[in-house]
């Protein structure tokens, strides 16, 4: 009897042994299981972390861009504003420019008008001129016109003796023709000069070529005031002795050729600025 309740005996703690066993075992495989989830948790945590951070520092990040931002866009309104004012500014100066070109452009064309009739003036003074001349030689007259003056040149054989500054008869002749187309031409003045060679000259009356040439363009200049009534205020009488030469002095012929009277027949300057400022005027009138 005492040997079954021993083997009773033991086999209950046996029993109880192996169910704790089993227990064990099992929560120890749930603290396993808890520990890796544990685990994993911790990683995800830590993760997690580190994203909030990074994600707190774009912020920051963002934050400061936005800012400045908001900084360029300000400056960017207020050059807005400021290109603006300049644009306004620009066009007025340059509707004030195309007005200025406009009434400019106006002017250059009043001053090419009035130029046009001085030259229109003078052409039909060079016609003149050589209608009633037309029969003489090249080599006793000669017509031309530089930069809008008429140049009448006329040689020395033709008008005096040699060494003389008495106009001979068939110079009066030619004179008066001269005389009839400057009448009829109040729009010019004119200036006679004398022109000699280089060969000296020294008489009771004459000191030098200086004297000669100054006597022949007086000459001139009196034969047309006293004998053809052309007003004496419209004349100049000048000589220009041996200096201006247009041949070489080294030649009888060349010294013929500087051997001459040479009128030189001007607009009347004060009339032609008078049209110039007429034309300015009319376009400073119309520009307005």
């Amino acid at each position: 009897m005492r040997k079954i309740i021993l083997l009773g005996a033991s086999a209950a703690i046996f029993l109880t042994s192996c169910v704790s066993q089993k227990k064990f075992a099992d929560l120890e495989a749930k603290q396993k299981e808890t520990q890796d989830l544990l685990n994993s948790a911790t990683v995800k945590l830590n993760s997690c972390e580190s994203e909030k951070a990074a994600l707190a520092s774009r912020a920051e990040s963002l934050s400061d861009q936005v800012a400045v931002l908001k900084a360029n866009n300000g400056e960017l309104i207020n050059n807005l504003g400021n290109l603006t004012t300049l644009t306004q500014k620009g066009a007025e100066n340059l509707e004030k420019s195309l007005e200025s070109l406009k009434e400019k452009d106006l002017r250059i064309q009043r001053l090419q008008d009035a130029v046009t009739r001085k030259d229109s003036v003078t052409l039909a003074l060079v016609t003149s001129l050589k209608g009633v001349l037309g029969n003489l030689s090249d080599d006793d007259i000669e017509i031309n016109v530089e930069k809008g003056v008429v140049y009448v040149s006329i040689s020395d054989k033709l008008l005096f003796k040699s060494g003389s500054y008495n106009i001979t008869a068939r110079a009066k002749e030619v004179l008066g023709k001269v005389a009839t187309v400057v009448k009829n031409k109040p729009d010019f003045e004119f200036l006679v000069e004398g022109h000699t060679d280089d060969v000296p000259i020294r008489n009771d009356v004459l000191l030098d070529n200086w004297d000669l040439s100054v006597k022949r363009a007086t000459s001139v200049v009196r034969v047309l005031q006293k004998d053809f009534g052309v007003q004496p205020q419209r004349m100049t009488a000048a000589g220009r002795s041996h200096y201006v030469p247009v041949a070489g002095n080294d030649t009888a012929q060349g010294r013929a050729s500087n051997r001459r009277t040479r009128i030189v027949v001007l607009p009347k300057l004060d009339q032609f600025f008078n049209m110039v400022d007429e034309g300015m005027k009319e376009a400073s009138q119309k520009g307005k």
